[in-house]
């Protein structure tokens, strides 16, 4: 009879500075975090999902941000990004419907949207109260490993 091996929850949380250099920080970390948790098939889709949304929040707040990695179930990993922004952007907002696709030449707008269609599941949700400066929003995305994941890999 083989036993069973269990798990135990884990978490991360990766505090980052309004500096060019964290989106690199991040997936170097994120990279690391599911290797050392046996998730290598995610890596691919997961960085670039985590990517867009750090990139995300350097871009369009004024001060630090985090990133936050837990795993999620078996196979599955959370991917949350916090930044001091209270504005939620269109793709992930109250009512968001189908995502509508940038147009051809646009210069901006494709990231959210990726995310959107390679995300297993996405969300977004305000952070009010407490002191200044911990406010803002949080967007998240989940991604799991075989069969669910539709890109990096998965069937």
């Amino acid at each position: 009879m083989a036993l069973a091996t269990v798990t135990p929850p884990w978490a991360y949380t990766l505090q980052l500075p309004q500096d060019p250099r964290g989106p690199g920080i991040a997936r170097t970390t994120l990279r690391t975090v599911l290797t050392v948790h046996g998730m290598r098939d995610l890596v691919d889709t997961a960085e670039l999902l985590a990517s867009e949304l750090v990139t995300n929040a350097y871009r369009h707040s004024s001060g630090s941000y985090s990133l936050r990695l837990r795993g999620a179930g078996r196979n599955r990993v959370r991917v949350g990004v916090w930044d001091s922004s209270p504005e939620i952007p269109d793709p992930f907002g109250a009512g968001a419907g189908p995502a509508n696709a940038p147009a051809g030449l646009a210069e901006r707008g494709r990231g959210l949207y990726l995310v959107r269609e390679y995300a297993d599941s996405w969300g977004a949700y305000p952070i009010r109260g407490g002191l200044p400066g911990q406010g803002g929003k949080v967007l998240w995305v989940e991604c799991a490993g075989k069969p669910e994941c539709r890109w990096g890999g998965g069937t």
